[in-house]
């Protein structure tokens, strides 16, 4: 029997601002107790979450999950490093790109996948310059102008 399609999507909506796609990735997340209840109930938040390698491993930090409310004994720390699930592949490739100057992962996307899986959606990028920015909102702002129209 199939499970039933999840809504749910957090996004970091920054992080688009911030930097510049080069290619994205699906990884899986390593959780632990009731953690991917609270992602199912929307408790999470992606803000200011980067990736980093640890021993040849991807880890994500500043990833926010919210302590499940009607979890008991098996809480579990809010801001904990968590591990991403990558194939071998995949991981020597990020962990050479990231040790070129001004390239970095970052967290874009956090939703349930088919499977009821929590998959988090993360990006080779390079941070864009003040002017890059300034170009962004320009375009933003002439696209919501013809909109309207």
């Amino acid at each position: 029997m199939p499970k039933a399609k999840s809504k749910v999507e957090i996004k970091n909506r920054r992080a688009s601002f911030d930097y510049e796609f080069l290619e994205t990735y699906q990884a899986g997340i390593v959780l632990t107790g009731t953690e991917i209840k609270s992602i199912r109930a929307g408790k999470a938040s992606l803000v200011d979450a980067f990736c980093y390698f640890n021993n040849g491993e991807l880890y994500v930090k500043n990833m926010h999950v919210a302590e499940y409310y009607w979890g008991t004994w098996g809480k579990h720390d809010p801001r904990r490093d968590r591990k991403l699930l990558l194939t071998g592949k995949e991981l020597g490739k990020l962990n050479r790109a990231v040790k070129e100057k001004g390239l970095t992962i970052v967290a874009v996307k956090l939703y349930i996948a088919d499977n009821g899986y929590a998959k988090l959606l993360i990006a080779l990028a390079r941070g864009k310059k003040e002017y890059d920015k300034r170009q962004s909102i320009k375009e933003k702002d002439m696209r919501r102008d013809m909109e309207r129209m």
